[in-house]
């Protein structure tokens, strides 16, 4: 199964902003409106690029085939908001994880909470948003894993929660794979995001899941 992702055109517009009560917002946004929510002032996300796309759909796909296989939760993609309570605030990531335990969260048009898995595919019109203000409503909402993913610098960041609840930076093995904290048995190698084009998902499945070493 491939996860469609609506294509985009490559060109960057600048953010329309408009006003509205979070109540509006929610009931506003639907799967045709590709948007966030802060402090009452609604911006309107930028179209992204095919590459940012293509990406977006080769880790869904993967994702998607992981936690389908374990039966342990779901993926989601924008265009779908997800609440943040404590920064007040409602973002749209690119990818979103969501564990079988906190599958009750996901709403009509929106996940009440973070996700425990958020991927962001980073441009140059989402660098600041994605490595600075994301990164700290991320850490203080309580998002378990989060990943950047920077195709123009062929840069591939992940942090996981740490127990004093702060952001810890994890990196790849010499091999360049990146182990899950939050999907036991998953692992990612991030110069499978460089190809291009990019490689089948149904090649690279098998190498993504961690097999158990017999004792």
């Amino acid at each position: 199964m491939t996860i469609e992702t609506k294509p985009k055109d490559a060109e960057q517009l600048k953010p329309i902003k408009l006003r509205m009560s979070l109540q509006e917002f929610l009931e506003w946004t639907d799967e045709d409106v590709w948007a966030e929510w802060e402090d009452g002032e609604v911006i309107v996300i930028s179209p992204a690029s095919y590459r940012h796309q293509e990406i977006v759909g080769f880790l869904a796909t993967l994702l998607h085939l992981f936690l389908e296989e374990r039966d342990i939760g779901m993926v989601l993609t924008a265009p779908f908001s997800m609440w943040l309570p404590v920064s007040n605030r409602v973002r749209e990531p690119d990818i979103l994880v969501v564990l079988k335990e906190n599958l009750d969260r996901i709403k009509k048009n929106f996940l009440d909470g973070p996700a425990d898995l958020v991927v962001e595919i980073v441009s140059e019109d989402s660098v600041l948003r994605d490595r600075g203000m994301k990164f700290a409503e991320y850490e203080l909402d309580g998002v378990k894993e989060y990943w950047l993913i920077d195709p123009n610098k062929e840069q591939a960041d992940f942090f996981v929660l740490d127990e004093g609840n702060r952001f810890e930076r994890k990196l790849p093995d010499k091999r360049g794979f990146y182990y899950s904290a939050v999907l036991k048995g998953f692992r990612l190698n991030v110069n499978w995001l460089w190809q291009q084009p990019l490689l089948k998902v149904s090649e690279v499945f098998r190498k993504a899941v961690k097999r158990q070493r017999a004792r």
